[in-house]
């Protein structure tokens, strides 16, 4: 009974990774409320690893869903072809730009992981950076530009840049990675559907790395998973690739007819939300105050 209750457990996390990871609406600030009333029976390192590892599914269904958008080699009658056929260019020019706006957040991550988690990852900070960004978003729909750029292959290397330094500011939990890109991006002249795929590619090398050096960390650390470990990281990673499915293809039909003022507002209530939350622990159930 205790193994089932930790596989549903595993099911809510990854629903949870599946919609607010690509939503503009922080999975730190969701899982921080989840993790208040549905804690593993695990230990607190493998937690860590978890919560960030479980966005490999996430990651899968960028991979799928946009496949023949990313897949930088030609295509005939529906199969890809090898290496040594011709390669499309515009879309390794896309890869490039993917990559120059990650190099940013995947030098200071791995510089300052540790400090990040030690510092920042609490209810305090999410609350902050929730509502504010919240706010960011709802003053730039009030003020809103007229897109340049439409389509991804017209992104320039200097938009790229611009939505790589603002990902720097997703390194701050509570922050949302796609919302930070997706603000950057609207910011510097593109289109809502535009920069909202342009964060959704981002997110395949940043995911990997971020996957790959919590990995290697858990393991460093000496740490082993167990076969219980094991399966609950799996079934955790599936629902979000299942849920993520739906929610891309949600924000990608949502944001053509609307504004993301909706999302400014959800952030907002649950920023105040986290901020009640911690203020109860920390009256009530004398839960230690956030690390400076």
């Amino acid at each position: 009974m205790d193994f089932i209750l930790e596989i549903l457990k595993a099911v809510v996390y990854g629903v949870i990774e599946g919609i607010t990871e690509w939503l503009p609406i922080s999975s730190t600030g969701h899982m921080i409320l989840a993790e208040q009333v549905l804690k593993f029976q695990f230990s607190d390192a493998f937690m860590e690893m978890f919560r960030v590892v479980i966005q490999l599914g996430a990651i899968l269904a960028v991979v799928v869903l946009y496949f023949r958008k990313l897949w930088p080699f030609c295509v005939d009658n529906g199969q890809t072809v090898g290496f040594s056929r011709h390669i499309r260019w515009p879309v390794m020019h896309l890869w490039f730009k993917i990559i120059a706006a990650c190099l940013p957040a995947a030098v200071l991550g791995i510089l300052l992981d540790d400090w990040f988690d030690a510092h920042l990852y609490n209810s305090l900070t999410v609350a902050t950076t929730l509502i504010l960004y919240g706010v960011i978003f709802i003053l730039i729909e009030r003020r809103p530009r007229p897109p340049r750029t439409a389509k991804l292959s017209r992104i320039t290397y200097r938009q790229a840049g611009i939505v790589g330094l603002w990902q720097v500011l997703s390194l701050v939990p509570g922050t949302s990675r796609s919302g930070a890109t997706i603000i950057g991006g609207t910011l510097c002249g593109m289109s809502r559907p535009c920069a909202s795929q342009f964060t959704f590619f981002l997110a395949i090398p940043v995911m990997l790395g971020a996957s790959g050096l919590k990995l290697v960390k858990f393991f460093g650390d000496g740490n082993q998973l167990t076969g219980a470990e094991v399966t609950v990281l799996l079934v955790g990673c599936v629902v979000a690739f299942l849920v993520s499915m739906l929610a891309i293809r949600f924000l990608m039909d949502y944001v053509k007819r609307h504004t993301f003022t909706a999302f400014g507002w959800y952030r907002i209530a649950l920023g105040i939300v986290v901020l009640v939350v911690w203020v109860v622990q920390a009256v009530f159930f004398k839960t230690p105050a956030p690390a400076a």
